[in-house]
């Protein structure tokens, strides 16, 4: 009995998701067609020229926007911001520093000094666990 290995593919908008890029801004030809795992692998090992450039200028999409600013998602939409931005809009941003954005980037800093804490108490946990089961 052989097995047929079938081609895995992924709507337009998996892939750009996954590449880090927005949709819109993509090729025609890339939003109207299926991506396999195999053209992901191309696209993520060697970028064409249009990828390149919407990694380098954007539009971003609000994940790419949020990491860029040091904030969250939800952070991004606190601050008014919907829609997608260009790497030139970011700076511009950043360079402003608007008090919404020091005010999530400091809340930010929150979440990932909590998270921190709670790992260090977890491996606490587990290691005095550990010394005792041991």
């Amino acid at each position: 009995m052989t097995s047929h290995q079938t081609t895995q593919t992924m709507k337009p908008a998996t892939a750009a998701k996954k590449l880090g890029v927005y949709l819109q801004a993509t090729p025609a030809e890339f939003q109207e067609g299926v991506v396999s795992r195999a053209e992901l692998n191309a696209l993520q090992t060697n970028p064409p020229e249009w990828l390149q450039e919407l990694r380098r200028n954007g539009p971003h999409p609000r994940p790419v926007v949020a990491a860029k600013l040091g904030i969250s998602i939800s952070g991004l939409a606190r601050g008014g911001i919907t829609d997608p931005l260009t790497t030139e809009q970011i700076d511009a941003l950043k360079k402003d520093s608007p008090e919404w954005l020091q005010r999530e980037r400091a809340t930010q800093a929150e979440v990932r000094k909590e998270a921190v804490r709670v790992k260090e108490k977890h491996k606490e946990k587990n290691a005095a666990r550990d010394d005792q089961s041991g």
